[in-house]
């Protein structure tokens, strides 16, 4: 909750006010001041001139409307207050108590205080109660005028100060509303309200500690006032006192359990401390209470997305922003959801709207740039990272980014001394820590960098990052070759990765592939297609994850006739379409081509000279058969390695959300037994000519017999520059950006028998596939 969006103050006879006067008499045919909307000469002005002269009737005694005030039966009062007025128009007093009546019914009450301010200029209530019922209409500059003649007429007014110090604060004049609130309490040094709304004033300017005191003093006044236990606790979190804040939110929420803002600010107090499912929580009963709060929505996706919920998050972010479709950070957060998803179109269009409404905020450009560069787009997403350091040079998110862009390129040194001036701003920031571990093999002379590691990973983090410090540790102390020490650290990073992401389900995968199976079968694949594309200029690179396709990848990205395009999302997201239309019986051949048509459209802008393009997208593996129909003539490499070697990589490393079975062995093993089934498929029905099979193990082997038969295979000359990949100057976004920078070796050739005790349900990879 925002300082502006805080209540403020009670609203009363004594305690409202803002705004200018018309002091001139309303004329027969004006609507009548006193709120009713009638003309003036048919309500007010009426019963006046019909009634007999009143030169000696006695004026009315306000004592049965004040008592009406009193309890609170403001429709009487209004009635009552009306009728008095059509005899003694000229009482201010009259006025007044109509006034107050409207507005405590939500009725528009400032042209009967107007009235009343006119009549009784003197009347410095009535003055500061025009003030409250113009603040409220957000007619702030009359609402500080009429509390300065409140003033003006009693300077001993405390309550008139304390309401301009109010409009002081929404005008985002905080030195200003802090004086008032401070003249407020020295008239009147136990005005709990006072207190309260200064410590609001106290933590806008940046002043947590005293603000905590000011909201402590209101709460010694008035222990029961919700709203104070709401502010005081903002001012804890703001101090970093997460525990007190959650304690002081939840004594609010025993006073007023209705109070929606409060279980909002808890789930985010929550959230902060790494409590993401009792933030969840936090949020949804929010929601329940106020469920057209775009904030709540907003901050319920956030929980979401760190759990790695991404579609639940992306489903709340697009409620805020259909609620608020200004909300620049909701926007940039449902890019955020469909990056999650690897949605990378989507997302890329929801960062540009939240930039269009805002277009000097930081974490939005890092947000872009990070998406840019999944998409593959470098001179972009570095263009962008700048673009966020340049409007902040402390921005921990581009600080993070800027030096996986350089080592992207193979700039290993700037990289880590580019996350060593990040830890100089932020000593504690886990991602910096983190990232220096993969930029080279780490030795016994990096001491000091696994100490603070340690002490930043004990040091109460959110799982998420302590996660990225277990498995920077894991990598450590694997170069080192201690692999009991290594294991548990993986074996900690993945059960916090567990927290973080929703379970893996095996049966879901199976039956998706068996979906695959049925729909892409050997009659489906081989129909001859007139209309299909002759284009070979893609190269497809496929297997699991950590099995050796970026080293295949670099070595033909080597060639001068050939581009490496990374991993491009392209085609799951069109399986997911046309497969659909399949099932629907609303396929029509015609989506091949629009598919091959937009596939070659997208290569033509990423590398418009070159003969071969290669996408390396290892989960391309499940949709061969739909781009063998789309692309008849595309060469396909299958990169093979030894199951357990593959799987324990995978487990090594940080894997993107969308691979849920990689940090749990057990559905590691299950994972890799269906992509053996599935390559199995399309090994039975694909022409020979289109598939080329590489084990890892022999191209590490034979690097240049198995390089040479990748380019023969893919319909190019051998030239010299594939041997020597390692020499070549191009980015690669993937976990193996170092090594494919390294002359070949055989260290992770069986690299699993360090690990041999650990590997638990991989060993039966070796004896044949997981079901």
């Amino acid at each position: 909750m925002g300082v502006r969006d805080m209540r403020i103050g009670d609203v009363g006879v004594g305690d409202v006010g803002v705004g200018d006067m018309h002091a001139m008499k309303p004329g027969r045919n004006d609507v009548c001041p006193c709120g009713s909307g009638k003309k003036y000469k048919r309500c007010c002005a009426r019963p006046a001139l019909a009634a007999p002269s009143k030169a000696h009737e006695p004026r009315p005694d306000p004592t049965e409307l004040l008592a009406l005030m009193r309890t609170a039966r403001y429709g009487e009062l209004e009635a009552r207050a009306r009728a008095m007025i059509g005899r003694w128009g000229d009482l201010g007093i009259l006025w007044k108590l109509l006034g107050v009546s409207l507005w405590m019914q939500g009725k528009e009450a400032v042209q009967a205080l107007q009235t009343a301010a006119r009549l009784s200029p003197g009347d410095a209530e009535t003055h500061s109660n025009l003030g409250n019922v113009l603040r409220a209409a957000g007619r702030l500059e009359e609402a500080a005028a009429s509390h300065r003649r409140a003033i003006a007429v009693r300077p001993d007014y405390a309550e008139a100060h304390n309401n301009l110090g109010s409009v002081m604060l929404d005008l985002g004049q905080l030195d200003e509303a802090a004086g008032h609130y401070r003249r407020a309490l020295a008239l009147n040094p136990d005005f709990a309200l006072a207190h309260d709304n200064l410590g609001i004033a106290l933590l806008g300017l940046g002043k947590p500690q005293e603000a905590a005191v000011s909201h402590g003093e209101a709460l010694r006044l008035r222990p029961d006032a919700a709203d104070t236990h709401v502010h005081l606790a903002h001012a804890q979190s703001a101090l970093g006192r997460l525990p007190e804040a959650a304690q002081s939110y939840r004594r609010a929420l025993e006073l007023e359990p209705h109070h929606a803002a409060a279980h909002d600010s808890l789930g985010r107090v929550l959230l902060e401390a790494g409590l993401c499912e009792q933030a969840v929580a936090s949020y949804r009963r929010a929601l329940e209470l106020d469920p057209e709060a775009a904030e709540a929505h907003n901050n319920l996706g956030n929980a979401l997305l760190e759990l790695g919920r991404a579609e639940e998050a992306a489903a709340h972010y697009a409620r805020a922003v259909e609620i608020n479709p200004l909300f620049a950070k909701a926007h940039s957060n449902l890019g955020s959801a469909y990056r999650g998803l690897w949605r990378l179109d989507e997302a890329e269009a929801s960062i540009r709207r939240a930039l269009a409404l805002t277009a000097d905020c930081a974490e939005m450009y890092v947000n872009l740039g990070t998406v840019q560069r999944l998409k593959g787009r470098a001179a972009d997403a570095e263009a962008s990272c700048r673009r966020a350091l340049d409007i902040n040079p402390s921005s921990r998110g581009a600080l993070i980014l800027l030096p996986e862009l350089l080592a992207d390129k193979g700039l290993f040194a700037d990289a880590e001394s580019s996350y060593r001036r990040a830890l100089a701003i932020d000593p504690g920031a886990a991602p910096a820590w983190a990232g220096i571990a993969g930029l080279r093999k780490m030795t016994r002379e990096d001491a000091a960098w696994l100490a603070e590691t340690q002490r930043v990973a004990s040091s109460g983090l959110k799982p998420r990052d302590e996660m990225l410090l277990h498995y920077a540790m894991g990598k450590y102390f694997d170069d080192l070759g201690e692999y009991e020490r290594a294991f548990g650290h993986y074996r900690r990073a993945n059960e916090l990765a567990r927290i973080c992401q929703p379970p893996h389900d095996r049966d879901y995968l199976s039956r998706s592939l068996d979906r695959i199976i049925d729909l892409y079968g050997e009659a489906w694949v081989r129909r001859p297609r007139e209309q299909a594309y002759a284009s070979s200029r893609p190269v497809f690179i496929v297997g699991m994850p950590r099995s050796g396709t970026s080293l295949a990848e670099q070595i033909l990205a080597s060639h001068p006739a050939v581009f490496g395009a990374g991993e491009l999302p392209f085609w799951n997201d069109t399986s997911t379409h046309i497969s659909l239309a399949l099932l629907q019986g609303m396929f029509r051949e015609s989506l091949l081509s629009q598919a091959a048509e937009a596939y070659l459209r997208l290569l033509l802008e990423l590398a418009p000279e070159a003969l071969r393009v290669v996408d390396k997208m290892p989960g391309n593996f499940a949709f061969l058969g739909l781009m063998h129909a789309a692309l008849p003539h595309a060469r396909i490499i299958h990169i093979r390695r030894h199951p357990i070697d593959t799987c324990l990589s995978i487990y090594f490393h940080n894997f993107h959300l969308s691979h849920s079975y990689a940090n749990d062995l057990g559905d590691l093993a299950h994972y890799y037994g269906e992509y053996l089934r599935i390559m199995e498929h399309w090994r039975a029905i694909l022409p020979a000519e289109t598939l080329l099979e590489v084990p890892y193990e022999d191209l590490v082997e034979d690097p240049q017999g198995w390089s040479r038969r990748m380019v023969d295979f893919i319909g190019l000359k051998w030239d010299p520059a594939c041997i020597d990949f390692h020499l070549t100057s191009r980015n690669v976004s993937t976990f193996s950006k170092w090594q494919v920078r390294q002359k070949i070796n055989r260290s992770s050739v069986e690299r699993w028998r360090n690990y041999a005790s650990f590997v638990g349900p991989l060993a039966r990879l070796i004896e044949g596939p997981a079901r």
